[in-house]
């Protein structure tokens, strides 16, 4: 090596140099974008249910890709943050999770538009067009791009086609690269992370090789409490419910985990239909949650659950904070479950 100090230090004297960046996972909500985390992933990391806008935070996802075309170290460290579906609506907690997903997109290296392939109304480009997605239009042309037609496992071939037709054409000018998949069986995600990766810049990885995500065990276990949630009450669930850890406590002597949630609603009605009739579904909620949260930390859980009324917490900023739905800045992540 060189002495002198205006010579840059070789590259064996540093980190490797691969691609390495963040990846924005956007689209109108219930379009697929927390399985597709999770399936990339091999891990139940963001809750997802049928109901829209499931997801209310960004969540951080490190994925690593081979690059087999490039040079060694042939590899890339994929950071997706999985976002709220981008969607005007009314209410303090609908703006929260809009300016969430777009702040989250505005700071990454590129961006993953995911559109339902089986949704007749919102699979054609128009749809970026129409009022309530106007934002989430402007944001995928500002951006590099890759659009992941998902679903596909729910659409005959013969329609296939021409939507790839019509999505080709609109990324045409843009030069984004259009990947069909299915989150539910993992058809198409490996090449879709591969066209993802090729458009990340070159440097030192981000994260460790063994780091999933930022989000500690306590968030992830309020993410699981809050899924069952949704799979129990399916349509009757009300769209301000939301999941408060108040005890996370290891016990590494007993090797368990106990922990203490609250289910937070509005209105004493509210109350009742999460509660059930003689407890059944906060008691099933319960059973069900342990068993989900047990398998993501390997260990025994003890839970304990109670439901209690906040009114209107979901309208105002007080009462997203009082929840933990704020901002953590830059690509982070912020929230409760």
């Amino acid at each position: 090596m060189s002495d002198d100090p205006a010579t840059p230090p070789a590259a064996d004297d540093g980190p490797p140099i691969v691609r390495a960046g963040f990846c924005a996972i956007v689209g109108v909500p219930n379009v697929g974008k927390s399985t597709l985390l999770n399936r990339v992933l091999g891990v139940r990391l963001a809750a997802v249910s049928p109901k829209p806008q499931t997801t209310r935070n960004r969540i951080l996802g490190i994925h690593h890709v081979a690059l087999p075309d490039e040079p060694a170290p042939a590899r890339a460290q994929l950071a997706f943050v999985d976002t709220p579906g981008i969607q005007d609506g009314k209410g303090a907690l609908r703006r929260y999770m809009r300016d969430e997903a777009l702040a989250a997109a505005g700071e990454t290296d590129c961006v993953l538009l995911v559109v339902d392939a089986s949704d007749a109304r919102g699979r054609l480009p128009r749809r970026l067009g129409e009022p309530d997605a106007a934002a989430l239009g402007e944001l995928v042309r500002s951006r590099p791009l890759v659009v992941a037609l998902n679903k596909i496992d729910r659409v005959a071939k013969p329609e296939l086609l021409p939507l790839m037709e019509a999505w080709h054409a609109w990324a045409a000018e843009r030069q984004a690269e259009i990947v069909p998949v299915s989150a539910l069986t993992g058809d198409g995600l490996a090449p879709l992370c591969l066209a993802l990766a090729r458009l990340l810049p070159r440097g030192p990885a981000l994260f460790p090789p063994d780091q999933l995500t930022d989000r500690d065990d306590r968030f992830l276990a309020g993410e699981l409490i809050r899924e069952q949630l949704y799979h129990q009450l399916g349509q009757e669930l009300p769209y301000a419910a939301a999941v408060m850890i108040e005890r996370y406590e290891e016990r590494p002597s007993q090797k368990d985990v106990v922990i203490g949630a609250v289910v937070v609603v509005e209105r004493d009605s509210q109350k009742a239909i999460v509660v059930g009739k003689g407890g059944a579904r906060i008691k099933q909620l319960g059973i069900d949650a342990r068993a989900a949260v047990a398998e993501l930390l390997g260990c025994p859980v003890h839970l304990t659950l109670h439901v209690k009324v906040v009114p209107e917490w979901s309208q105002g900023q007080r009462g997203l904070s009082s929840l933990g739905y704020t901002t953590r800045g830059s690509t982070g992540t912020g929230g409760a479950a």
